[in-house]
């Protein structure tokens, strides 16, 4: 019997504000919203931004500038301002030696051999009789001033005790937090009807924690004087995304794990959730991805790629000589672009197996028909784009073919495009998806690419591109390509249909979404995910029509509780989750058979009767 991977909840923060309810894809489209709508997608904003302010002019004025991609702000660093030091070789003005006085706890524990030490008890005097070397404290300005910053005024750290964690790790525990609360039942509920074993959580992030909180403070404090801390090691490796949730938000036992693909990293935890949804082995998975990689060293390290926007290269297709470059529009994909723009955020999704989504009432967003992952091969350049990204689209477009056939695919469906902004990607993507269409017969597919509005969040970018789908068929609208006036001379589009303006669909209009990544290293993935619409066809021809009008009536109360989380959060409310040392269980307090084990609090007992996966041979 199949079993289809529901999406039941989702939620997170990006640029564009807090995922839950669509707000962050309707700031995306805003414009073309209701103004009812529109009231409550400033309000979430204002809310989210710490404003009381939602309703003047001025205040959504200064709502819409500081929210999506933009000139970098001073919460993290000061762009102009970045500290260095600069390596410099000091020789004495005239014969005499180089002298200086120096606090004893300030000495080198290795003095170096011409150094002349003096004691005079209250300090050190120090003689030198050759040259010194020093580094000299100094600043530079980044070359890279856009990126998708969080809305202004949002601190995740402040929502609950964050204890110098690591900044992706803030976003972690706030992004699952708002997945869990947007489901409309209280996690329990799963608990009672589903083992602990047959729970999953996946998540990472694409690099680690590299802020100076996680992996950043240990390789740096040796060079700036100070010392290691005892979380930085432990708080920057990457698969601690899953390890929050685990341990500190959902205390789950069961099937974890952090898969890494680069910028494909979430479509790689997606595909390991509803493989265990399909198999049995799981009823409900949590995946998620969280990424917070604004930080001087990590932007200068992709700007030395040549992979970033410089503000003097945009300012050159812009042909302009002075004054700033147009940082909201440095991100430009499939437009005459030079480099893409860093983001951050946090995504995550809950999906349940199709029988425990009817059982439970939840909200029918979409659901998950498959991920394809496929790497390069042979590769000249290892950050530069090869060939599995045909196998994953084309194989996307095969299974849509598969269950809705020729007609659906070649007129109902459109592309999230990777859409980077870089002139390598333009090209090299354009061609696969313009290829790939030609194969299949479609005459036209639509291409969005949202990295347009929030710029390119690594781990999360395929969790950006699926919430903004999601949104799609809740409010009938593609988000255009708004940031890229015209389609680059060199971009493949026989078969396709760049939006550079919002599309407006209805909500029944597409059956299916291509989610698309491409990842340095030749990590490609492509997820096909189908329209609500679709999914309740699919459930009624399988479970029938009484179970659906169940559903329908389980889900009545379901609503309101998603909404009335929604108005709580519009009200300033904190519903973060964060269980701190709560629920810990130790070994002697499990109770243990042949047959299995038995969790204090949890409803369903472990099954320890494994089937024989070999049974033809032995």
């Amino acid at each position: 019997m199949s079993r289809l991977p529901v999406i039941v909840g989702f939620g997170g923060v990006n640029p564009a504000g807090r995922s839950s309810s669509h707000h962050g894809y309707r700031r995306m489209v805003i414009d073309e919203l209701s103004s009812s709508v529109q009231d409550k997608t400033f309000a979430a904003l204002a809310a989210l931004m710490n404003r009381a302010d939602s309703t003047s002019a001025e205040a959504r004025k200064a709502m819409l500038d500081h929210t999506l991609v933009r000139r970098l702000e001073t919460n993290l660093f000061d762009a102009n301002s970045i500290p260095l030091h600069k390596r410099a070789t000091i020789k004495s003005a005239s014969d005499k030696a180089i002298s200086f006085s120096i606090k004893r706890n300030h000495l080198p524990d290795n003095i170096p051999a011409d150094w002349i030490v003096e004691d005079t008890g209250d300090k050190i005097n120090v003689s030198v009789s050759g040259d010194l070397d020093l580094l000299f404290n100094d600043t530079r300005s980044s070359r890279v001033l856009a990126a998708g910053q969080l809305p202004t005024g949002f601190e995740p750290g402040k929502l609950y005790q964050s204890r110098n964690h690591p900044r992706g790790l803030q976003l972690t525990v706030f992004g699952a937090s708002d997945a869990l609360n947007s489901l409309g039942i209280h996690w329990d509920e799963v608990r009672r009807r589903v083992p602990a074993d047959q729970i999953s959580v996946y998540a990472s992030s694409a690099m680690g924690q590299l802020d100076t909180n996680g992996s950043g403070g240990m390789l740096q404090a040796g060079l700036i004087g100070k010392r290691v801390s005892s979380k930085n090691l432990p708080l920057g490796l990457a698969e601690m995304t899953a390890d929050f949730v685990n341990a500190y938000i959902l205390g789950n036992m069961g099937t974890t794990g952090a898969n890494i693909g680069a910028c494909a990293t979430f479509l790689y935890n997606l595909r390991q959730g509803i493989q265990d949804i399909r198999s049995g082995k799981s009823r409900a998975v949590l995946v998620g991805a969280s990424e917070a990689p604004l930080t001087p060293d990590v932007i200068e390290g992709y700007r030395t790629m040549g992979a970033l926007a410089e503000d003097e290269a945009l300012k050159k297709i812009d042909g302009i000589s002075e004054g700033e470059a147009d940082h909201r529009r440095a991100c430009r994909p499939f437009a005459e672009n030079c480099g893409f723009t860093l983001s951050e955020g946090s995504q995550f999704i809950v999906l349940f197996d199709d029988a425990l989504a009817l059982e439970l009432g939840v909200n029918i967003y979409g659901a998950v028909a498959d991920v394809f992952i496929n790497a390069d091969g042979f590769k000249k350049s290892i950050p530069g784009p090869g060939i599995g990204n045909y196998m994953t689209v084309g194989k996307a477009m095969g299974v849509v073919r598969s269950i809705l056939g020729e007609e659906s695919l070649r007129h109902r469906s459109f592309i999230q495009a990777h859409g980077t902004s870089t002139p390598q990607n333009r090209v090299t993507e354009s061609h696969i998806f313009d290829e790939l269409a030609a194969a299949f017969g479609i005459e036209k597919l639509p291409v969005a690419a949202i990295k347009s509005y929030i710029g390119h969040s690594l781990a999360c970018a395929s969790a950006d591109q699926l919430m903004a789908s999601l949104g799609v068929w809740n409010d009938g609208f593609i988000p255009g390509i708004v940031t890229s006036e015209n389609i680059a001379d060199d971009v493949h589009h026989s078969h396709l249909d760049f939006l550079l303006k919002h599309r407006h669909i209805g909500k029944t209009d597409i059956d299916s979404v291509f989610i698309n990544s491409k990842g340095f290293g030749g990590n490609n993935a492509t997820a096909a995910v189908l329209g609500p619409h679709v999914v309740t066809k699919m459930l009624r021809k399988k479970h029938g029509k009484a179970m659906l009008i169940k559903h329908g009536s389980l889900n009545e109360s379901v609503k309101e509780k998603i909404e009335a989380y929604d108005e709580s959060m519009i009200a300033g409310k904190n519903s973060t989750i964060y269980n701190f040392g709560v629920g810990v269980i130790e070994g002697e307090e499990l109770s243990i058979s042949s047959d299995g084990i038995s969790i204090p609090g949890q409803d369903k007992e472990i099954s320890l009767n494994v089937e024989n996966p070999y049974e033809d041979m032995t």
